[in-house]
């Protein structure tokens, strides 16, 4: 068994500056007002447009991500419908194989990472039961089950790899719940770092979001 933190990969070429002439571009065909737009015109008009609520226009761009987390924290990330998703499928990746170092991969639960006693006891408890996941699923996969059949034993902490596109306004819904200090530990762990990046790359857009 193979323990791992939680990461992301933008898998979007993002350049901020050209996403927001674009942005601007689109926004001013309301207003037909194409002939004001300058070299540095498009930061103040984004920065306008949301102080506006209008963002409906930020729509125009999407961004991809491929995420690497707990099977757990995709049911988190999936609630967001204004997205497109695609998922490493446990029905057809046969964790025996060569190719995944026959074990499972599973992701460190980042609240049990103190020196403290309680918290040892409750990672020796976890990673157990990790243990015993691996175990039976490896077993059953040595008895002739299918990896969908197999896959009933995997833990909510086994690692998965999930792509995700969503426009610009969805990126900001997601940001606002999801780097929130209600939200789940684990969905932030990934969140709040996605959220600094997105801000080193992309001027104005998330810039009132702060966690």
């Amino acid at each position: 068994m193979k323990s791992i933190k939680p990461s992301f990969i933008i898998e979007s070429d993002v350049d901020g500056e050209i996403i927001l002439k674009n942005i601007e571009k689109a926004g001013r065909t309301a207003y037909k007002t194409e002939d004001k737009i300058t070299p540095d015109s498009a930061r103040k008009f984004v920065k306008k447009i949301l102080d506006m609520n209008h963002e409906s226009v930020i729509e125009h761009y999407n961004i991809t991500v491929r995420i690497i987390c707990d099977r757990g924290i995709t049911h988190e990330i999936v609630r967001h419908r204004m997205a497109s998703y695609t998922q490493e499928s446990t029905r057809y990746c046969n964790y025996s194989a060569g190719k995944f170092g026959g074990e499972i991969t599973v992701i460190n639960p980042c609240f049990w990472n103190s020196a403290s006693e309680a918290d040892k006891k409750k990672y020796e408890v976890w990673e157990k039961a990790m243990k015993e996941a691996e175990k039976a699923y490896l077993e059953l996969i040595n008895l002739g089950a299918t990896p969908q059949e197999a896959r009933n034993v995997l833990p909510n902490s086994l690692k998965t790899e999930i792509v995700v596109t969503m426009n610009l306004r969805e990126w900001r819904h997601f940001f606002k719940l999801r780097t929130s200090n209600a939200a789940h530990p684990q969905i932030r762990e990934v969140a709040c770092p996605l959220l600094d990046q997105f801000k080193k790359r992309i001027p104005v857009i998330f810039d009132d979001i702060v966690y």
